[in-house]
């Protein structure tokens, strides 16, 4: 096959996974739009409740139920799920998307980084630490961005790392129905948090379709896309063409929520994602990072 073949063969893979990060940033603006009527933690449940009702529609996992030793690494992989997506959505609810998906980079970043012994990955880390200054409190930017909502986004990047860690062994064992059972753990999690946050507000009519369009644009349309991409693509190019996100969440920032960065601000937003693609191209034994199926 010539170069010019593959490349015309990786074109549509491409666009399956320029299509699924699309779909999530989408998904992050319409949610962050319905945060004053029901809060970020009761959107957040809503939305763990119908990815997983999607998802066990999808992978029907109650065919084949997890033995019971095999319990515990599924409930740590659910957790550091609702976590994940429960820190995220408080942190876009005090910052403007396109830092708070930079941020949240930096875990599967430093990840990346401190299982790696080459040279060039300290210019990448260096990078990613200029970046992070750029986007936090302490760089003097007109409209500083809130601290609290800067260390949310932080604490679900590390989250997410976690959430790689445990998804492999969680995934080894089952699949992808390991998936749909995380879910459940994070929707078990996250209910009583955002049910008690929300109240009566959590069963709003305007609020229920919204969280179901969030879950199908963010999770379970996501993640049926990357599958069929990561059948054809390397996970190299998987995990340079996700660093691609955290511009395309200040876009959609932009076009849909009017949040506008300064530029020192889209400086750190684009450090944090070159940072990111430099240690995904230079990684030895590359492995993709995906967004979970319901950040």
């Amino acid at each position: 096959m010539s170069s010019t073949t593959a490349a015309k063969g990786a074109l549509g893979p491409i666009g399956l996974i320029l299509a699924a990060m699309t779909s999530i940033q989408a998904g992050a603006a319409v949610a962050k739009g319905v945060f004053p009527l029901v809060g970020a933690p009761g959107f957040s449940a809503l939305r763990l409740v119908f990815a997983t009702l999607m998802l066990f529609a999808v992978f029907r996992p109650w065919r084949s139920l997890p033995a019971r030793t095999s319990w515990a690494p599924l409930a740590l992989y659910g957790a550091t799920l609702g976590c994940m997506n429960l820190c995220f959505y408080l942190a876009i609810e005090r910052v403007p998307l396109g830092i708070g998906v930079a941020l949240e980079f930096t875990g599967p970043l430093v990840l990346a980084l401190a299982s790696s012994r080459r040279p060039l990955d300290i210019l990448w880390g260096v990078m990613a630490g200029a970046g992070v200054f750029l986007l936090s409190p302490f760089a003097g930017p007109l409209h500083p961005i809130d601290p609290l909502g800067a260390l949310l986004a932080i604490g679900a990047g590390g989250f997410w790392a976690l959430y790689i860690v445990s998804g492999k062994r969680a995934g080894a064992a089952h699949g992808p129905s390991a998936t749909a059972w995380g879910m459940l753990v994070a929707t078990l999690i996250c209910l009583p948090v955002g049910a008690i946050a929300a109240g009566p507000a959590l069963l709003h009519p305007a609020v229920l379709p919204k969280a179901a369009l969030v879950a199908l644009l963010s999770s379970a349309l996501p993640y049926s896309l990357e599958m069929i991409a990561l059948s054809k693509l390397s996970t190299r190019l998987f995990g340079v063409l996700m660093c691609i996100e955290p511009a395309l969440a200040a876009l959609f920032g932009w076009l849909l929520l009017r949040e506008q960065l300064e530029p020192a601000q889209l400086a750190g937003v684009a450090a944090v994602g070159l940072a990111s693609a430099g240690a995904a191209l230079g990684s030895r034994r590359p492995e993709p990072a995906p967004q979970p199926p319901s950040s």
